[in-house]
């Protein structure tokens, strides 16, 4: 048996567990348009180190920023960690019920901004699986590391702490920083690109 969780509020804790957790993330209805939300959250994640899964039979078999797009999450040919649904809410249950058939099973069920399904939730929660809706990762990796404070939004995180350099003149936070909302858990830093790691 599983205990419901309260979807209309989530613990910076909760939110940041997940993002330092997984490594590989499916996107569903991922778009190759490039003025799209779903493209700009896509290749946020990827530059923070995310192994991304583009997933979207409109262009299953292209390239989209130099990953293979898979027409549906069974055709993926190795483990992923989170799916992210970039869908409508009607499309949520199916695209649960795919997540659920795949061995192993992904850890996190993500729901993007403005996307909501109960049921779904339900589903995926009573098979073990962790869930988020309504938040976009783009923009809570952004806010837990306070990425996104450089441009005056309030990210309700404290910090005197200097960003570090990544290489090409890029600051890249970690997660690591303690919110008014959660303490701190270690990041898995992912933003060193492999080639910078022999300079």
């Amino acid at each position: 048996m599983f205990t419901e969780m309260d979807h209309d509020t989530y613990d910076d804790s909760y939110i940041r567990g997940i993002l330092n957790t997984v490594k590989t993330i499916a996107m569903v209805g991922v778009s190759a348009n490039t003025s799209r939300p779903s493209y700009f959250a896509f290749k946020y994640l990827l530059e923070r180190g995310y192994q991304m899964i583009p997933v979207n039979p409109a262009v299953g078999g292209q390239e989209l920023l130099g990953r293979k797009v898979y027409a549906q999450l069974s055709d993926i040919p190795e483990p992923v960690d989170m799916v992210d649904i970039f869908r409508a809410p009607r499309y949520a249950v199916a695209i649960v019920e795919e997540a659920l058939a795949l061995s192993p099973r992904p850890q996190v069920i993500w729901m993007q901004l403005g996307i909501r399904n109960d049921e779904a939730a339900k589903l995926a929660e009573a098979n073990g699986l962790k869930v988020v809706m309504n938040r976009c990762p783009k923009i809570e990796y952004g806010r837990l590391s306070s990425e996104i404070a450089w441009m005056g939004v309030n990210t309700r995180t404290l910090t005197a702490r200097k960003p570090q350099l990544f290489g090409r003149g890029i600051q890249r936070m970690a997660l690591n920083r303690v919110t008014i909302a959660g303490g701190a858990t270690d990041a898995t830093t992912r933003a060193q690109k492999p080639d910078e790691d022999t300079r």
